[in-house]
């Protein structure tokens, strides 16, 4: 695994050392990097009944009462809810993201997830399901097959599974039965934001629309508010197509180190620098051992057999090493120290956290 991961970082090093002069004089264009104060998207979420489950329902009686109602609803007169088979239908819960500017009629991909004890949504069908903003308004109307991705089979207590089929997705699968209302910026003026705060970038796309567009100052680290022009007050897309495509040069990527615990994978930024610091790493591994044992009385002795544990405990400890680290260290000394003492990926996490909590370290560490 050490070998992997010293693979990845030298991968990460020669593609920072050997990038041609012409692509770190590339731009970007506006658009790639920010998005329009206001035009968002919304969740939306409504409880349902998937039915038609050959026998992987649930069998919660909130379901059967579900159920009932739903039946009563349709005109169908049913005297309890137990009448109702179990396992032939789930509750669920509906939701689905709203993309900006959506509109009455236009279909959207929803998401349907369990809520009690179905195995599986297997072949199951939703019946039309409500789907609500926060505020209680009813948004759009979901219904139709669920496609859950996999299998699920299940056979005298053994189970086999090819993915997770508690959670399906109809696409396309719900109506939109209103339009989403975005008002694009104010009376004079619309705000840009940058996806990641960085201060010279916004200060440099404020500079970029002010010589090409119209004026515009930053007003944070990450958002760029414009004046709208007179001609474009009455067509306020044609003035945002201008501005998602004003190019702008990229500034150099923060010093940053991206640690997955899940994994072990380390990836280290080129940007990342040392202070002065030094380095130990050493192993003591502690090993329980436990024996049982019997104590057996004499012949013709009063007594009885008696069972007890007899354990053992060593103790190995692995010499330390020492690696001392000069000021101003890069990548390639940060990875040739962590080498040398033979420092597995695992290890190498801690050795990370502790070289930024000591200050010596930097570069953001983000844990993932």
């Amino acid at each position: 695994m050490m070998k992997k991961l010293l693979a990845i970082i030298s991968i990460v090093m020669m593609m920072t050392v050997f990038i041609p002069t012409d692509v770190m004089a590339a731009s970007v264009k506006v658009g790639d990097i920010t998005h329009v104060k206001g035009v968002r998207n919304n969740q939306i979420v409504g409880y349902g009944v998937v039915v038609g489950l050959p026998g992987t329902g649930d069998n919660s009686r909130s379901t059967q009462m579900t159920n009932k109602m739903m039946l009563m609803n349709l005109g169908t007169v049913i005297e309890q809810e137990n009448y109702i088979q179990k396992g032939s239908s789930a509750a669920v819960i509906v939701t689905a993201t709203v993309p900006p500017f959506a509109k009455n009629g236009d279909e959207i991909d929803v998401t349907v997830s369990t809520m009690a004890d179905a195995k599986s949504l297997e072949g199951g069908v939703l019946v039309q399901t409500i789907l609500k903003a926060p505020n209680g308004e009813a948004v759009a109307v979901a219904q139709g097959p669920i496609s859950v991705g996999g299998v699920t089979a299940r056979s005298g207590g053994s189970m086999k599974r090819t993915a997770i089929t508690s959670t399906g997705r109809i696409p396309g699968g719900a109506i939109m039965e209103r339009d989403i209302d975005t008002v694009i910026g104010d009376e004079s003026t619309v705000t840009l934001s940058l996806d990641h705060s960085d201060y010279t970038m916004i200060s440099r796309i404020a500079n970029a629309i002010s010589n090409s567009v119209a004026p515009a100052k930053a007003i944070d680290g990450s958002s760029v508010q414009v004046q709208i022009p007179a001609a474009y007050q009455e067509n306020r897309i044609a003035f945002l197509a201008r501005l998602e495509n004003v190019p702008v040069m990229p500034t150099s990527e923060r010093a940053k180190v991206v640690i997955n615990e899940r994994t072990g994978t380390v990836v280290i930024g080129s940007q990342v620098k040392l202070l002065p610091a030094a380095v130990a790493h050493g192993n003591i591994t502690v090993t329980v051992t436990t024996e049982n044992e019997v104590s057996q009385p004499n012949t013709f002795a009063q007594g009885s057999t008696v069972g007890f544990e007899n354990s053992t405990i060593g103790v190995e400890k692995e010499p330390g090493s020492l690696v001392k680290l000069g000021a101003n260290s890069n990548l390639n000394d940060l990875v040739n120290a962590l080498n040398s003492i033979g420092v597995p990926p695992f290890d190498m996490i801690s050795i990370l956290q502790a070289l930024k909590k000591a200050g010596s370290l930097q570069a953001d560490l983000q844990i993932i």
